[in-house]
C-alpha cells in the first residue's frame, strides 16, 4: 500500500509533509530529519490502519454477499420504488428523481459515512430528511446494510409546517367569489365530507345509495383491499349532492383537470377570495376539527376521513378550540342518565334454587 504522505524540506531546513493525493501541505515543524521521518511515519499509520480495517471488513462482507460492496444507494431507491400501491409509487420516483439526491446515486453504500449523509441532510429539506430515512431503513431491512450509518436518536428531528383548517368564514368567502357551479358544489362537498381532492374528484353518482342514504366510497390511498367509507347522508350534503349528475361522475370537470390543476385553480380562487395560507387539503383538517369541537366520537371520524392511525387523526384535528362544559352540568346530567334497570321478582322455587347456589 502506498503512502499517503512525503516528506520535503525546504531552503530554511524545515520538513514539510505533502499530501500525495491531493497536494495539500503542512509543516512537521523540526529540522531534525529522524524526528521527522517518525511523525512521517506515524501520520501515514494513522491513515493506513482506518483503510486496511476497511478494506478487511469488505473482504468478509463480500463472502456473505458478492455484490455488498459495490451496491450503490440508486440501486435503494430504484428497490423502494417498487413498494406500495400505484400512487405511492409515483410519488416515491418523483422524490427520487430530485437532484438532491444526486450526490447519493452512484456512491457505494458501505463507503457511505455518517458525516455525508449528516451534511445532506442540512443541506435539504423535510421532504428529503423523510426520503433518506426511509432508504437507509429499507437498505438495513434487505441486509444491504450490515449496520446503521446513522443510529436512530442521531437522525435530525423533521419539523413541518404547521398546517391550518379552513375556517368557515374563509369557506363562505371561497364560495362567494366562485361563479362556476361545478367547482363550488365541488368545494362545499369537501368542506362537508373531509374527502380528498381526488377522492371527491373522482366520485360517481353509483357511489350514492339513496335508499339508505349513504355515500359509500374507497380512498385511492388505501387501495381495493381496504374498507370504504360509509357516511350518512345529511340535511346540507344531500343538498350539494341533488345538484349533481345522477349517472356517471359527480364533478365531470373536475375530473378530468387532474390534481395539480385543481390545486392551481385553487390557489387562484384564494386569492380572488382574499383568504392564504390554505389549500384544498385543508378541508380534511376543517372537517377533522369541526367533528372535534362539536364532541363527535373519534372512532367515527377516523373512519370517514380514512384515518387508520389514532395519531394521524389527532394530527388533523390539532388545532381544534374546544370549549369544556362545565363540570357539575355533566354531573347533574349524569344522574338523569343512569338507566335503572327493572328487578325480576323469582317464583319459590326459583329462589330457593338461587340461594343454593
Amino acid at each position: 500500500m502506498l503512502n499517503k504522505f512525503r516528506i520535503y524540506q525546504r531552503a530554511n531546513g524545515v520538513f514539510y509533509w505533502q499530501d500525495q493525493q491531493s497536494s495539500k501541505q503542512g509543516s512537521l515543524k523540526t529540522r531534525d530529519r529522524e524526528v521527522a521521518e517518525k511523525l512521517l511515519h506515524s501520520k501515514n499509520e494513522s491513515y493506513r490502519q482506518p483503510t486496511l480495517n476497511l478494506a478487511i471488513a469488505r473482504t468478509y462482507l463480500t463472502a456473505h454477499d458478492p455484490r455488498i460492496s459495490a451496491r450503490t444507494w440508486a440501486e435503494v431507491m430504484a428497490e423502494m420504488c417498487t413498494h406500495g400501491i400505484e400512487s405511492s409509487r409515483a410519488r416515491c420516483q418523483r422524490a427520487m428523481d430530485a437532484k438532491s439526491f444526486d450526490p447519493l446515486r452512484s456512491r457505494p453504500l458501505v463507503q457511505t459515512t455518517a458525516e455525508e449523509l449528516l451534511t445532506l441532510l442540512h443541506r435539504n429539506g423535510n421532504s428529503f430528511a423523510h426520503y433518506l430515512r426511509r432508504l437507509h431503513n429499507l437498505a438495513l431491512d434487505i441486509g444491504w446494510l450490515a449496520w446503521p450509518i446513522l443510529v436512530k436518536r442521531a437522525w435530525p428531528k423533521v419539523r413541518g409546517k404547521s398546517k391550518r383548517a379552513i375556517t368557515l368564514e374563509e369557506h363562505a368567502r371561497i364560495i362567494a367569489s366562485e361563479k362556476n357551479p361545478e367547482k363550488r358544489s365541488y368545494y362545499e362537498f369537501l368542506y362537508e365530507t373531509g374527502a380528498a381532492q381526488s377522492d371527491a374528484a373522482e366520485l360517481d353518482a353509483d357511489k350514492i345509495d339513496w335508499q339508505n342514504g349513504q355515500l359509500v366510497y374507497r380512498r385511492k390511498k388505501l387501495g381495493e383491499d381496504s374498507e370504504p367509507a360509509r357516511l350518512s347522508i345529511g340535511k346540507r350534503l344531500r343538498e350539494i349532492l341533488e345538484t349533481r349528475p345522477r349517472f356517471g361522475p359527480l364533478f365531470p370537470t373536475i375530473k378530468m383537470a387532474g390534481a395539480n390543476a385543481r390545486a392551481t385553480e385553487f390557489r387562484r380562487r384564494c386569492r380572488i377570495a382574499g383568504v392564504s395560507g390554505v389549500s384544498l387539503h385543508s378541508y380534511r383538517h376543517s372537517w377533522a376539527q369541526r367533528a372535534k369541537v362539536c364532541g363527535y366520537p373519534q372512532r367515527f371520524a377516523q373512519d370517514a376521513l380514512g384515518h387508520s392511525s389514532r395519531a394521524v387523526h389527532e394530527a388533523y384535528a390539532k388545532g381544534a378550540q374546544v370549549v369544556v362544559p362545565p363540570l357539575d352540568e355533566y354531573e347533574s346530567r349524569a344522574q338523569h342518565n343512569i338507566i335503572t334497570m327493572p328487578r325480576v321478582s323469582l317464583e319459590p322455587q326459583h329462589r330457593a334454587q338461587a340461594a343454593v347456589s
